[in-house]
C-alpha cells in the first residue's frame, strides 16, 4: 500500500516515535511535535501499537468498510413480483437475504413500485 502523499509519517516512522517513547521513555507530546503531529495522533498510533504490534502501524484504507450493495437484475424482479403480491420490505429481504436499506434505495429508484 502506497502511503498518503500528505502524511506526516511512514510506517517506520511511526514506529521509530513509538519505540522513542517506550524505549527512550520521552514524552508523547514532545516526540509528536518533533515529527509535526499532535498529541492525540501520537497517542492513536500508540494504542494502535500495542493492541497489535508493528503491523499495526501500516497505513489503512480511507474508503468505507461496509460499500452500499446493488441488487442483481433478477434479484429486482423476484423484489417488484414480491412487492406485487404485498410482501413487506421486511419479508422480501428476509426472503431475498438483502438488507432491508438497500431493497428501499431500489423501490425509491423504481418508484415504490
Amino acid at each position: 500500500m502506497h502511503t498518503h502523499p500528505n502524511a506526516r509519517l511512514t510506517p517506520i516512522g511511526r514506529e521509530r516515535l513509538i519505540r522513542q517513547h517506550l524505549e527512550k521513555g520521552r514524552s508523547l507530546a514532545p516526540l509528536g511535535a518533533d515529527h509535526a503531529i499532535s498529541d492525540s495522533t501520537a497517542r492513536q498510533w500508540l494504542a494502535r501499537f500495542r493492541s497489535d504490534g508493528p503491523t499495526a502501524l501500516a497505513d489503512r484504507r480511507s474508503v468505507r468498510r461496509n460499500q452500499r450493495r446493488t441488487l442483481d437484475p433478477q434479484q429486482l424482479k423476484q423484489v417488484v413480483k414480491l412487492r406485487h403480491q404485498r410482501c413487506t420490505l421486511r419479508k422480501i429481504a428476509r426472503l431475498l437475504l438483502v438488507p432491508i436499506s438497500t431493497l428501499a434505495r431500489a423501490m425509491r429508484r423504481l418508484g415504490g413500485c
